[in-house]
């Protein structure tokens, strides 16, 4: 196989993936951080890809994938997953959303995933069965200094492959394998601490019509109707739950004005504790480059051509080269700004930061 390198920025070392079994042709643990990349997307090229990166994928392996939201354009076709999900034996994994439609309930989330072609592996969805508190005490993390929310499945695949979508986002800049996991991994409440706070707010408390339906449905005990809709902030463990079971829809996430970088270093403290729970790879497929993230209805058009599959074991490595690919192609510096009005390049600076990977890298353009 011939490969053209090209060289865009002085690498460091790789991070460790002593889990993952590699081959001669892949880059030890002191050499560089690589990022493969071809230009022309296929189920082919997304296989060839994986298996340059050279590992062996040991017990249960999910593949993290978004199954787009209903009436979206621009998700991925299922079909450049089929020769990959056929050589792994893997699993699709997804989470359920935190706003209302059909993805925020698993049967429903499952059936759109069939309608929209994910039909030839089996779907789990990681909170099928709740969340799982992940403990944060000693990482040193800014915001999460307690726990994380997880879907309670994520505990039981032994490895991961971060399918990831790279495109727009409003309000993360852009999307890409950090924002896959960490978004894709956690539960709604897990989202809610995310994108708000860790407690719903009440809206319109005085149209409730004291069906109970939040009440039999808080696992723990936080909602009351006597005196009007109240939720106990002691009791509250933030799990989203009350949003989906309400049918006048008077909860939601309550609203917090995020400044600055505090929603990007929260998605990446999100994947940081994710990531150092299960091995994992990742593969970045961008095309229908859009400025908005697939879980929109009425995505737009794509703004920028297709330009092709990335694969990598380093995080910060893939989305870097991917952000920086995309700007190439769009002719700016910083695309998603110029589109939506958001950079996302903090992301990649806190995730280099807690030493999740390296911003540096050497593309390899494989023929």
């Amino acid at each position: 196989m011939k490969f053209k390198f090209t060289l865009f920025l002085i690498l460091f070392s790789l991070v460790g993936f002593s889990a993952f079994a590699t081959n001669d042709s892949q880059p030890k643990d002191e050499d560089v951080s690589i990022v493969y990349y071809v230009k022309e997307i296929t189920p082919e090229n997304v296989l060839k890809l994986y298996k340059l990166l050279g590992v062996d994928l040991q017990g249960k392996t999910g593949v993290k994938i978004h199954f787009g939201e209903e009436g979206n354009k621009n998700f991925l076709n299922p079909e450049l997953t089929r020769l990959l999900m056929q050589e792994t034996k893997a699993t699709w994994v997804e989470t359920n959303v935190l706003y209302v439609s059909k993805r925020r309930f698993t049967d429903k989330h499952i059936a759109l995933a069939k309608q929209h072609g994910f039909t030839f592996a089996p779907i789990d969805i990681l909170d099928k069965d709740g969340e799982i508190d992940i403990s944060t005490e000693g990482m040193g993390l800014k915001h999460y200094k307690k726990n994380v929310k997880l879907g309670k499945g994520f505990m039981d695949y032994d490895n991961y492959i971060i399918y990831s979508h790279f495109k727009g986002h409003g309000s993360a800049g852009f999307g890409g394998a950090i924002k896959n996991i960490a978004m894709g991994f956690a539960s709604p409440g897990g989202k809610m601490a995310q994108h708000a706070s860790d407690i719903p707010q009440v809206n319109k408390p005085s149209e409730c019509v004291s069906c109970a339906n939040c009440v039999r449905n808080c696992p723990a005990s936080a909602i009351s109707i006597e005196n009007g809709v109240e939720i106990d902030t002691t009791k509250c463990i933030g799990c989203a739950k009350c949003i989906a079971e309400c049918p006048l829809k008077l909860f939601s996430p309550k609203k917090v004005e995020l400044t600055g970088d505090i929603f990007l270093e929260r998605l990446v403290e999100y994947a940081y504790v994710a990531t150092s729970l299960k091995p994992m790879v990742y593969i970045n497929v961008l095309a229908n480059i859009s400025s908005v993230c697939d879980c929109s209805s009425k995505a737009p058009a794509p703004f920028t051509q297709d330009i092709g599959i990335l694969a990598s074991r380093d995080i910060v490595a893939i989305d870097q080269a991917s952000l920086d690919l995309v700007a190439k192609g769009h002719q700016c510096d910083d695309p998603f700004l110029k589109e939506s009005g958001k950079s996302g390049k903090a992301q990649l600076e806190y995730a280099e930061k807690l030493k999740m990977g390296k911003r540096k890298y050497i593309l390899v353009e494989v023929k």
